[in-house]
């Protein structure tokens, strides 16, 4: 029998899945506890003194709870610090604005999820469940710090260690360790009125999660004001299972007012507030904010449009500001955190994408060009560290392969770059502040994260967590049919490389099913030689049931230079389309891949792209899955918008012609949009007007919309019945014969 369903699967082009043993990897597995990624830990800190390696474990009865513990370096000893259990039980309650908070961090699970150190290695701070702990290293237990019914959010130590600071309804505050003793240092925020927070888009957009800063004596803390009333308020629903929430909320949609930003400097010890002149155009962006040093505050302005940022400073005492240095493009300015002041007080390290690529140059305090540090075609990441002493500048790049990240070494005469991390892997560094040592998380597309202590010559002192797939790991029982994927190059119609991933079943049974997964969008990338997680083990899951699983890197994705990501410029949709289209054509050249029967698939970004190749590109594509898409970028947000498609207000055909609605009417193949009917970021209508537009067309499709879930739709048995969707949407519409997911 089984040679006879063998003879017609080959005989009809259908693939069978060739897994046939009671370890088959399934979606249910996938999502469970332990995790099949292993106990590799996240949030790694070194100690400032040193001594100390801490991280977040989650437990192994559950992996989205997390737990702080330590690796001692002296003693080789690795313990738990806090069991979150011990401090806290039962769920957690978070206020609203600490839930859309960590929406914009994308930090998800419970128990202990962030912590910061004192700057001496002293002490550890973290917030559980609404509340402040503070441990003393030696102390048998920590100490609640607020016992306030209020909600505090973006909990930070001071430099020195000697004050605490928190946001609490809307206002700024700071205490004492030592006495308790609490100051506010704003209090008439409420309503529009926000001090020391970050806006939405500063958030969601630029990377800055805080509104205010601390000088290094700790005299003064520079904070923002954030005037919201100029915002338009969007009302919209959030469907729960039982119930449906208005919700009026302030969201700067492409074309409308941003928030009023305003910044101050505060004398802790007068209480004297500051106001800094931010120039009579109010229609700006506050994207960073950094002390010089304890008189000199540096603060970055991007001009509405993006094309031009600004490195400002003011001396505190005097109110005499300067433009350091200022950043053009005819495009847009890509925001980065590789801004360092030097010890020396003369000089600063500042990171550009002026020759096309991302590198490091040396200024003087006064603005003055030293030297490039860094060059080529390729990019610096992100800064680690800096060991003044050595001359040695500590970075995260690509100069070796676009789709590794490695750690590297380059004196500040830019004579000499080495690399430390070892080749054939994706690595991620962790410095100790005096640079003397590091902590590497690093993985490939086939093993899990592992994480080594080195020294700063990249040489390993030990593992903090090796991690290894041996017969003890939960991911072992499905190393047999594990498939490793093959890396490759192909041209854009215009003769640009792109990268690309191919997972091709372990046994290739005539033609078979092909999905592409895609996301397609600036800043980020997919074609990586690292771990997955879930979303790769998913891909494991699709090759097994005999699917070839392809992404590419399209122009306008990230680490590849400033021109790959510029053919975006106000016409999104176009180039993406064209580039997967060109990986289509790449699959139909393999003899075992079936062109008739080739998916795509994405989320976000990734949704927009899956709806834009469906509607643009039907010939090539048979079904897709398009998750929380855009559908029309005027209801997107002004920062990220306007960014890469300029205002709608002067811009307003390059947004049209970016929309899906032109295209709908082409579609083709069989559609499933899903969508998160709480989603504050791409709001849910989004979809609710493709779903009435594609009615309207009487074009049939499928839906399956989360009650509750925001963006991300989080949830283990929601990203159960999630995956589990998408796989059985395949299954029925590229008809393969492996059994669906029930």
């Amino acid at each position: 029998m089984n040679r006879l369903i063998i003879t017609l699967a080959c005989a009809f082009g259908f693939s069978l899945s060739p897994n046939l043993s009671a370890e088959t990897l399934s979606i249910e597995r996938i999502h469970q506890s332990p995790s099949l990624s292993g106990s590799a830990p996240k949030g790694i800190q070194m100690s400032p003194d040193g001594q100390r390696v801490t991280f977040l474990k989650g437990k192994e009865a559950d992996y989205d709870r997390y737990d702080l513990w330590e690796y001692h370096i002296p003693t080789g000893k690795t313990q738990i610090l806090f069991d979150s259990d011990d401090l806290h039980t039962g769920p957690e309650v978070l206020s609203d604005e600490e839930k859309a908070r960590r929406e914009r961090m994308r930090v998800y699970g419970s128990g202990i999820i962030t912590y910061d150190w004192s700057s001496d290695g002293s002490a550890l701070l973290f917030p559980l469940a609404g509340d402040v702990y503070y441990f003393k290293i030696g102390d048998k237990k920590a100490k609640r710090l607020l016992e306030t019914e209020a909600f505090e959010t973006d909990i930070q130590f001071s430099p020195l260690g000697n004050f605490i600071s928190y946001i609490r309804e809307q206002n700024l505050y700071v205490m004492n360790v030592a006495t308790g003793k609490e100051q506010a240092i704003t209090t008439k925020g409420g309503g529009d009125i926000k001090y020391g927070m970050a806006e939405f888009v500063a958030q969601e957009e630029m990377g800055r999660m805080t509104g205010y800063w601390w000088s290094s004596d700790e005299k003064h803390i520079a904070f923002t004001k954030v005037d919201e009333s100029p915002v338009d308020i969007i009302v919209r629903s959030e469907i729960y299972a039982d119930s449906i929430s208005t919700i009026e909320q302030k969201y700067p949609k492409a074309g409308t007012n941003n928030a009023h930003i305003e910044l101050a400097v505060a004398n802790l010890a007068s209480g004297k507030v500051t106001w800094v002149d931010l120039g009579s155009n109010k229609d700006i962006y506050l994207a960073r904010a950094k002390w010089m040093n304890e008189s000199t505050l540096t603060y970055q302005t991007q001009s509405r449009d993006q094309q031009i940022l600004d490195l400002n400073a003011v001396n505190i005492l005097t109110g005499k500001q300067s433009i350091l240095l200022q950043e053009k493009s005819n495009t847009w300015v890509n925001l980065n955190k590789d801004l360092r002041f030097l010890a020396d007080k003369k000089h600063f390290i500042w990171a550009s994408e002026r020759d096309g690529y991302k590198h490091l140059y040396l200024y003087r305090n006064n603005g003055e060009l030293v030297r490039q540090i860094t060059k080529g075609d390729w990019v610096v990441e992100s800064i680690n560290a800096i060991d003044e002493n050595k001359g040695l500048i500590y970075f995260q790049g690509r100069k070796d392969t676009p789709i590794e990240s490695h750690v590297y070494s380059v004196d500040l005469a830019g004579t000499k770059i080495t690399r430390l991390s070892e080749a054939n892997q994706f690595n991620r560094a962790t410095f100790s502040s005096d640079a003397s040592v590091y902590v590497n998380s690093h993985s490939t597309v086939n093993s899990p994260v592992q994480v080594s202590l080195h020294k700063a010559d990249g040489s390993m002192i030990t593992w903090l967590e090796e991690n290894k797939v041996d017969k003890n790991h939960p991911l072992h029982p499905y190393k047999e049919d594990w498939v490793e994927p093959e890396f490759g190059t192909i041209k854009a119609e215009e003769g640009t490389e792109l990268h690309y991933r191919l997972f091709k079943p372990s046994k290739i049974q005539g033609k078979h099913p092909v999905i592409v997964y895609l996301y397609g969008g600036p800043h980020a990338q997919m074609v990586t030689n690292s771990w997955g997680g879930n979303r790769g083990l998913l891909m494991q899951h699709w090759v097994n049931k005999g699917y070839v699983v392809f992404t590419v890197d399209n122009r306008g994705s990230y680490n590849r230079g400033k021109a790959f990501e510029d053919p975006l410029f106000k016409k999104m949709g176009f180039v993406e389309v064209d580039d997967q289209i060109a990986g289509v054509e790449f699959l139909r050249t393999l003899d075992f891949v079936d062109p008739d029967r080739i998916g795509v698939h994405g989320h976000s970004y990734g949704g927009y792209m899956t709806l834009m190749t469906m509607f643009k590109a039907g010939d090539y594509f048979a079904a897709g899955v398009s998750g929380a898409p855009v559908t029309d970028w005027r209801l997107y947000d002004t920062h990220y918008t306007e960014r890469y498609m300029g205002n709608p207000t002067t811009d307003d055909q390059a947004y049209t012609d970016s929309s899906v609605f032109p295209y709908a009417k082409d579609l083709k193949g069989d559609l499933l949009i899903y969508h998160g009917m709480a989603d504050d970021n791409v709001l849910f209508t989004h979809s609710t007007m493709l779903y009435k537009h594609l009615q309207d067309l009487a074009l049939p499709f499928e839906v399956m919309d989360y009650p509750g879930k925001k963006h991300s739709i989080r949830g283990k048995n929601t990203g159960i019945h999630l995956h589990k969707t998408i796989t059985n949407f395949f299954d029925k519409h590229l008809q393969t014969t492996a059994p669906a997911s029930k």
